[in-house]
């Protein structure tokens, strides 16, 4: 049987003489195809004399160990806090008589009269517990007690104050005007009616916001939820306060996300003892966490390459090495001069390797330039052999 010879081709070829030059080199080839190690492509060395790197302004930074510290932004419009928000409404008929307060943005003290209602109902029912107080003979104490102690509540429930009750007592004199008064510190939030409409029970009145605490609602994306708690501390910038920041604090968070936009609403609570802020201020929020320590690289040393990032090893005396890094979140830290910003290192790299740190797409393409240089060479000699 005639044997026909077979030509190797240059990939064989060049298999061959590596296995050949280095015993062994074949098993360890096999075991890398099974390790994660294995994710990272074949990179070669390269050679940037260090004049030419002096020319385009090569830099050269440190993988260093220190404190992480993300940073989250958001955006939102201070809201006032609807559990501090009270309507007065009729709870019973009558009339205007008159108004204390004119329009909205008026600020008013705690049992600052607010109105007064003309109603013939109001005086039946304080004669009624003026004719109870009179009464002493005609029922036993503890019946006589229970009785005015509804006819109490009776006047309560249509905002009668506890003032004006007392007074009641005192004076045993009933009077058709009821007199609504702030029930807290605020400012008017609005004025529903005028003196001498008619007014029926349930007529909203006027409306008294309570400022001193205000509502953010902001809007945090699905991948930075998982980092926010109820109680952490959040700082808020405004614009018509622009040298000055204010504290607030996580209160609620959606358990729902936004199916369109991905995001989910976190409402912030600001003190606002000095009623400095007002509703409808547009506001941004920033939350900074600490998770700890961590590798990091200065963000210019990176060059983007999709899912990894890319940087290049420094070999010393101008050589130079192509490496494929996974980071996290790049967040900025104060070096003791400048604010600087860099990427969290989640592998690729250890502590105290030396890498460039400007020029980067320079040197990538001195790299490709090399890279493709070598491969024409390459292929030129194996054509120059063929012919042979």
């Amino acid at each position: 049987m005639d044997l026909v010879p077979v030509k190797k081709d240059k990939t064989e070829q060049s298999k061959a003489q590596a296995v050949s030059t280095n015993p062994g080199s074949q098993s360890k080839e096999g075991a890398n195809l099974s390790s994660p190690e294995s994710e990272q492509p074949r990179s070669t060395e390269f050679t940037v004399p260090v004049e030419r790197q002096q020319q385009i302004g090569v830099t050269y930074a440190t993988v260093k160990r220190r404190p992480i510290e993300l940073s989250i932004r958001s955006v939102g419009i201070l809201e006032p806090d609807i559990s501090k928000i009270f309507d007065y409404v009729a709870r019973v008929d009558g009339y205007v008589q008159e108004l204390k307060v004119n329009s909205s943005g008026e600020q008013v003290s705690p049992d600052q009269p607010l109105l007064t209602i003309y109603s013939p109902d109001l005086r039946s029912s304080e004669q009624e517990l003026v004719n109870l107080l009179n009464e002493h003979n005609s029922a036993s104490r503890v019946q006589q007690d229970q009785l005015v102690a509804a006819a109490k509540e009776r006047l309560r429930l249509w905002n009668v104050s506890d003032q004006e009750i007392v007074e009641l007592e005192k004076s045993r004199k009933p009077s058709d005007q009821l007199l609504l008064r702030s029930p807290f510190a605020g400012v008017v939030n609005e004025v529903m009616t005028r003196p001498g409409m008619s007014v029926k029970t349930g007529d909203k009145l006027v409306s008294v916001v309570d400022l001193s605490n205000l509502w953010v609602w902001a809007e945090f994306y699905e991948n930075e939820i998982g980092l926010l708690r109820a109680g952490q501390s959040v700082e808020v910038g405004l614009s018509a306060f622009p040298n000055q920041d204010f504290q607030g604090q996580i209160a609620v968070i959606s358990p729902s996300i936004d199916t369109i936009k991905r995001t989910a609403r976190v409402r912030v609570d600001i003190p606002n003892p000095k009623f400095q802020l007002r509703p409808g201020m547009y506001a941004n929020v920033e939350l900074k966490i600490g998770i700890g320590e961590g590798l990091t690289i200065p963000v210019e040393a990176a060059l983007p390459t999709g899912e990894r990032m890319l940087v290049f090893l420094d070999r010393g005396g101008g050589r130079l090495l192509p490496r494929y890094v996974r980071v996290g979140s790049s967040f900025t830290a104060f070096d003791g001069q400048a604010e600087n910003s860099y990427y969290q290192v989640l592998s690729g790299l250890q502590e105290g390797d030396r890498m460039v740190a400007s020029a980067n797409f320079l040197i990538d393409a001195e790299s490709q330039v090399q890279g493709a240089l070598k491969d024409f060479q390459e292929d030129d000699r194996g054509s120059a052999g063929s012919t042979r």
